[in-house]
């Protein structure tokens, strides 16, 4: 597919995020990346007893990157700046485990999520491989501090994003950007991309088959809602009766980094260029 020429865009920062828009929105699309953010505090890496390369093993490193046409294809691309490991933003706000706190939680705090029970919450005890991130516990004050400051403004922002292209286009279409450890448990088989509609319930079945068709006529192996259906992001923004669909997208990280390392593979260009090919045929489709 020959990619029409890139449109100006412009970057807006944040301390919690980078939006860049395009200077006109063409296309009723938002690419949000919420795990792609890598500046790490200093006070935090004092705090944890894990280095920071074992920290960074919980990114989706350079998804951001994968996705960055979409600004010069006509659609707003919003990116969290800040850790996975510090505040997930693919969390609700208030998942903490109880554990974790010097002082017991405000009732109010959703302290009985499986995400919570995993040690993944807003806040999280450990990395995706297991390991226990802190040497001791923290103050509820810490948590409320990211809450606030960081998860809360880039919501903010993607909620802005979303009812600006609805009232722009009467619809829009959040395509929520992830990648998946090369060695994800895969009880079908290994898969290149795994789409997540929260099983038929964020995003209508055209789009979801719209996507699936054109990353496969990329020549990926795509599946549906397995091993990940879909996150917070996905689950809460997505509702096809409101105008609004949203669909998660995981790229096996094997395609394109070194995960050891945390580097981009030769191929990460080549990979680069077909997550533009599909925003082009999401975009004038």
């Amino acid at each position: 597919m020959d990619l029409p020429a890139p449109a100006p865009a412009a970057a807006l920062p944040d301390p919690a995020f980078v939006l860049t828009r395009p200077l006109r929105q063409t296309a009723p699309l938002v690419f949000a990346s919420p795990h792609s953010g890598c500046n790490y505090r200093d006070d935090f890496v004092a705090a944890v007893r894990i280095d920071r390369l074992g920290l960074r093993r919980s990114e989706d490193s350079f998804v951001d990157e994968l996705f960055e046409s979409a600004p010069s294809l006509g659609a707003p691309l919003l990116a969290a700046t800040f850790p996975r490991a510090y505040c997930d933003a693919n969390r609700e706000a208030w998942e903490l485990d109880p554990a974790m706190f010097e002082e017991a939680l405000p009732d109010w705090v959703n302290t009985t999520s499986a995400r919570v029970g995993a040690g993944l919450g807003t806040i999280a005890r450990v990395v995706t491989s297991g390991e226990p991130i802190y040497r001791r516990k923290l103050r509820f004050a810490d948590a409320e501090s990211r809450v606030r400051t960081l998860w809360q403004p880039f919501h903010a922002a993607l909620r802005g994003l979303i009812d600006e292209t609805l009232a722009r286009f009467g619809r829009c279409v959040l395509i929520d950007c992830h990648s998946m450890p090369a060695a994800a448990p895969m009880p079908r088989g290994a898969v290149d991309v795994v789409l997540g509609d929260a099983h038929g319930t964020s995003c209508s079945p055209h789009t979801a088959r719209k996507v699936e068709q054109a990353l496969a006529g990329l020549g990926y192996k795509v599946r549906r809602n397995d091993p990940y259906a879909g996150g917070y992001i996905t689950r809460h923004y997505g509702r096809p009766r409101d105008g609004v669909e949203a669909l998660q997208i995981e790229l096996n990280r094997g395609l394109y980094m070194d995960e050891s390392r945390i580097e981009k593979l030769p191929q990460f260009g080549a990979i680069q260029q077909d997550m533009a090919r599909l925003i082009a045929a999401l975009a004038t489709g």
